[in-house]
Formats: structure tokens, C-alpha cells, sequence
């Protein structure tokens, strides 16, 4: 037993090694891509912002079937009008995620899921003071919880399956928060630590992967008005430029997308700058004002 033991620890920094060199050959490498044609795609909050640009990427790709859930019929119409002409079954449904019963509602309906995209998320905008209560709790219900009531519903069936993939639209607000949304960051955090812990449960099941894509500030109404003090260092991202590169993730089954990719060096500075260093910083681009300006969807 003791040899066993010896052995793997010797053997664990040569196997660190290798999948870090493989991982550097990766990337030089041209990408082997998923085949999207068999596969049926539920994007939550698909009728507008991220949400649509992530059904029509899908399309784009030649998903066979798009699956819309959303709260507003308009814009759910609108997209699914839009996935059609592309050549692309689609339907819609209103759903709130928030609401377990609804989601175990609908999800019979909708039949078998093979790529679950939880992209629906709300923001409050205030500190923690100025906030509603009621406000609070329904950020936290569709941007956490909702993903819960999603993920145990169409989860089993991808398992007996052994074909699926669970895709989390979350934010780099969840690896550094800021003032003024609370709300959102809180519920941010939580939702990344439940697709961390959902990733590496899903390690000794065949043919289910999950990613997770955290984008820096997106210029979707989502967040009008939000103002940073370097724009043309730090543009907004285009939704359009999340979409597709949230769709190439899951094609890549890349597990942890951070978008810019400078976004790296942010999680390095928090793990070894001092905290009144990070406060400076915060204080320096800007972002620690950014949301005084907030109006939010309209």
C-alpha cells in the first residue's frame, strides 16, 4: 500500500505535465468541432439580447432544432420567426426558470434536450439598501436557482442518453464584483460555483459535458447606462461575439471560457495583489462608479 501511494505521488507531477503540454498542442492545432445536426438546443431567455444571437449562432451551425424560453411573448415571436426563415426548426414557450413549477411544467413538453443553455438572468442595478426585497429575491431565483430547476429536470435524460451538454451564461461579475449590483453579482457567484461543482461531477459520465462562459460587460440593454472609465481599453463586448464564441465552446467542449481573454489576468491579479491594491484598481478603471449611471432595461 505504501509503494501504491509513493508511486502516484511521483507519478501525479509527470501527469500534470503531459495535459499541460497537451493543452499548449491544442491550441496550435486545429480545433476537432461537435456536430450540431442531431442535436436539439434549449436557450433560456432566448428572445432577446445574448439569448437570441445564441439561437441564431446555433442555427447558423445546423443545430436540428431550437427550443426559446422566455417571459416576454413578443420577443420570443420575433426570434422564433427569425430561426425559422434561417431553415431551422423552432418553438417557444413562456417560461419563468424561476419557477420550479413551471420548469417541471414544461419541460415534459418539450421532449428530449440534448444542449441546455441557462442564459436567462435578471439585473437589479442598486446597493444593497436601496434595494426592493422582492427585487432581490428574483434575481436570485431565475439567475441561481433557475439553473437548479433546469439542470435536474432535463440532467437524467442526458445521462441515459450518455449525449449532453449543460451551458451556463454567467459573468466575469462573478470573479470580481462590483458596487450597485449586488444582486446580480451574489447570485453570479453562486450560479459559477454550481456549474464548478456540476463539471466535475459529470467527470464519470459518458457523453455529458458542461461549460461555463463569463464575458466581461456586454453591450445588451440588459445593462444601458452602464459607463466604465477606459471605454476604448476596455470596450463592450457585441453580444454577437459571445454568442459565437460560447457556441465554439461547446463545440470545443471547452469547459471555462473567460471573454476578453485578458480577463486572465484580472484572476491572477486577485490571487496575489493586496486587497487595498484591488480597491485602487477598481477606483482606477472606473468600474467602482460604473453602475451610478445604470438604467437597465427599458
Amino acid at each position: 500500500m505504501l509503494w501504491k501511494r509513493l508511486g502516484a505521488l511521483l507519478l501525479f507531477p509527470v501527469q500534470m505535465l503531459y495535459l499541460v503540454v497537451k493543452a499548449a498542442v491544442c491550441l496550435l492545432l486545429p480545433p476537432r468541432l461537435r456536430d450540431l445536426s442531431r442535436d436539439n438546443v434549449l436557450v433560456t431567455g432566448g428572445g432577446r439580447g445574448i439569448g437570441r444571437h445564441l439561437a441564431r449562432e446555433f442555427a447558423r451551425r445546423g443545430a436540428r432544432k431550437i427550443i426559446l424560453w422566455g417571459r416576454t411573448e413578443k420577443c420570443l415571436k420575433e426570434t422564433r420567426e427569425e430561426i425559422r426563415r434561417m431553415g431551422t426548426e423552432c418553438h417557444y414557450f413562456i417560461c419563468d426558470v424561476g419557477n420550479r413549477e413551471e420548469v417541471n411544467l414544461l419541460f415534459v413538453q418539450v421532449g428530449d434536450i440534448t444542449i441546455l443553455v441557462n442564459n436567462a438572468a435578471v439585473v437589479h442595478g442598486k446597493s444593497l439598501m436601496d434595494s426592493d426585497d422582492d427585487a432581490l429575491l428574483k434575481s436570485q431565483h431565475i439567475n441561481t436557482l433557475g439553473q437548479f430547476w433546469t439542470t435536474k429536470a432535463f440532467l437524467p435524460r442526458m445521462l441515459e442518453l450518455q449525449n449532453g451538454h449543460i451551458v451556463c451564461l454567467n459573468s466575469v461579475l462573478a470573479l470580481s464584483a462590483i458596487p450597485g449590483a449586488i444582486d446580480y453579482c451574489t447570485s453570479k457567484a453562486s450560479s459559477f460555483a454550481f456549474m464548478e461543482s456540476l463539471t466535475l461531477g459529470l467527470l464519470d459520465c459518458p457523453g455529458v459535458n458542461a461549460t461555463t462562459v463569463l464575458p466581461f460587460h456586454t453591450s445588451t440593454e440588459m445593462f444601458q447606462g452602464m459607463r466604465i472609465r477606459f471605454p476604448s481599453l476596455f470596450p463592450p463586448l457585441k453580444p454577437e461575439t459571445v454568442a459565437r464564441r460560447t457556441v465554439e465552446a461547446v463545440q470545443m467542449n471547452q469547459a471555462f471560457l473567460l471573454l476578453p481573454w485578458t480577463m486572465h489576468v484580472l484572476v491572477i491579479l486577485k490571487s496575489i495583489l493586496p486587497q487595498a491594491a484591488l480597491e485602487e484598481i477598481h477606483k482606477f478603471s472606473g468600474s467602482y462608479t460604473c453602475m451610478n449611471t445604470f438604467k437597465g432595461r427599458t
